[in-house]
């Protein structure tokens, strides 16, 4: 990273790739056109949006309507869940989620519950994880929908999206997937999967904030803003255009090189616990994870105090999701896991690693870790 900085924080935002940069600022000074306008701009503005959405959908082999583009996936989870909850309540008012989703989703399902009735299933790990089993169980005759992540955001667990999709096919309930910290690490083809809904952001896998896509499969849902006719008319709002082509280029990139970024990833993570085998550390991962996030407990050692000390040293690591940080809460997907007695929820920070970084950069955060808790060998 610039300025001697390192950053391991790619869970919560990474940085944008040079390909990206350039593809958005090619475009910044010619394709400023409105993609609604039919003079010549807005049609060469309409053509760059048309050829984002086929690039997208041919990546995930999907149809090319079935694309949306959002502001990202707060956006995207919430007109999946809560658009269509309300569309088809005539079927049902039983929506089941996990515990440990994403707060667009557990706020989503929060305010579905509280001003429209909904009865809301909140499935619990057992034993330190998801099975399809407890989907099974939980279902009901009255439920329309279930909405679980591909993979957890603070620990990279992978949930069972597979054997949930092929549980659903023989019910009424369709199948909401929030896919934003696996896009771009794992090839997924909702199409095959039967999933219904997708939800991705862009900034997960070196594109820019505040952009994101939702796939759905052709069903039926209220659009949560009214106004224009864009997106055929499911999402109203003038498209941002060039955060969509920057979007794009940095899907296709990961598409790309997606085995090798794998790898590599998988080879920073045993390099990172391997030179921390002489420090007492614990981890909060089941065994079918994601390399790309690393949480990490170290008993008795402050994580607010640690990721401090990190910082100060120009290294950004984590005690959660960005999206509550500056907040006193403890983790709620930990607290899911483990209880909220658990010395875990005070101890463990993320380390959620990118194919940007390097093996030099993995060597100077366990010497800073390992200073920091007293540690004079390993290393």
């Amino acid at each position: 990273m610039t300025n001697n900085l390192i950053y391991f924080d790619n869970a919560a935002t990474t940085p944008l790739s040079e390909s990206v940069i350039k593809a958005m600022t090619d475009h910044m000074a010619t394709t400023f056109g409105n993609p609604s306008s039919i003079h010549s701009f807005g049609r060469s503005a309409n053509k760059a949006l048309r050829d984002c959405r086929q690039s997208i959908a041919s990546l995930l082999k999907v149809p090319n309507r079935s694309i949306i583009f959002t502001s990202g996936g707060t956006e995207s989870n919430n007109t999946a869940i809560k658009g269509y909850a309300l569309a088809n309540q005539t079927k049902g008012n039983h929506l089941i989620t996990t515990a440990i989703e994403h707060h667009s989703v557990l706020h989503t399902m929060a305010y579905l519950e509280e001003r429209f009735g909904f009865e809301v299933t909140y499935l619990k790990p057992v034993d330190g994880k998801y099975s399809v089993q407890q989907v099974q169980e939980a279902l009901r005759p009255d439920t329309i929908m279930v909405s679980m992540m591909a993979a957890n955001n603070e620990t990279g667990d992978l949930l069972p999206i597979k054997e949930v999709a092929r549980l659903l096919k023989d019910h009424q309930a369709v199948f909401h997937v929030d896919a934003v910290q696996a896009i771009g690490k794992l090839e997924l083809n909702p199409l095959e999967l039967g999933i219904d809904f997708l939800s991705a952001s862009a900034h997960k896998f070196h594109g820019p904030k505040g952009v994101g896509f939702l796939y759905s499969n052709s069903l039926h849902f209220d659009q949560l803003l009214h106004g224009g006719d864009q997106e055929e008319k499911r999402r109203a709002s003038t498209e941002n255009l060039i955060s969509i082509i920057g979007m794009t280029k940095a899907l296709e990139e990961a598409y790309l090189h997606m085995s090798e970024n794998f790898e590599k990833i998988e080879l920073l993570q045993e390099s990172f616990l391997g030179k921390l085998s002489d420090c007492n550390y614990y981890l909060s991962k089941s065994e079918n994870s994601l390399p790309h996030v690393i949480n990490i407990g170290f008993p008795n050692q402050d994580n607010a105090l640690l990721l401090t000390r990190l910082d100060m040293e120009g290294i950004a690591v984590s005690t959660g999701s960005a999206c509550t940080a500056g907040t006193v809460e403890p983790s709620h997907v930990l607290e899911a896991y483990y209880g909220s007695d658990s010395d875990r929820l005070k101890e463990s920070v993320r380390v959620s690693i990118s194919d940007q970084n390097t093996l030099e950069e993995i060597d100077s955060l366990c010497q800073h870790i390992t200073a920091i808790l007293g540690v004079s060998h390993g290393i």
